[in-house]
């Protein structure tokens, strides 16, 4: 599963979790959950074209989106966010240090459940779209206090 859906899947179960401590938990287990579903496997000659792109995407999808977070529940959004995409750390591991950064009964596990398939890029951006409505609609807005909205209407208002 791409990067990015697994930060759109942590932002909303962060959401719905709303407790700090259990929000890491709560998103690596999400990473599971999406793992486990079929989805695309991409061409491994692609593979750090890919991974780039998504990781730059999904950076800048957890800023749109924990700035969209109100404050008092952005550190549980932003813990389940980490937690769905921690377990996705072996690949950069190995690609920059050789080596993933869990005990070997952990990246037997992690393969073991992916399923993962050729054809399935449409499975992934369906994913994208349907995950990226969700997020955008169940994380309440911040919204900045009045002092501040004031002073931007002020900015704003016509000079007469």
């Amino acid at each position: 599963m791409l990067l990015t859906n697994h930060v759109l899947a942590g932002a909303l179960v962060g959401r719905l979790s709303g407790r700090r401590s259990t929000a890491v938990v709560a998103g690596v287990a999400s990473h599971a959950v999406l793992d486990v579903s079929p989805h695309y496997r991409i061409p491994e000659h692609r593979f750090m074209t890919f991974a780039v792109c998504d990781g730059l995407l999904a950076l800048a999808v957890s800023g749109a989106l924990l700035a969209r977070t109100r404050r008092g529940q952005r550190l549980a959004v932003a813990a389940a966010i980490f937690g769905a995409c921690l377990p996705d750390l072996d690949k950069p591991g190995r690609h920059l240090f050789g080596r993933s950064p869990f005990p070997a009964g952990v990246d037997r596990l992690h393969a073991r459940i992916q399923t993962e398939l050729p054809h399935l890029a449409g499975v992934e951006l369906a994913a994208a779209a349907g995950l990226g409505v969700a997020a955008w609609t169940l994380l309440p807005r911040h919204r900045p206090p009045a002092a501040v909205a004031a002073r931007q209407r002020v900015a704003v208002s016509p000079r007469g």
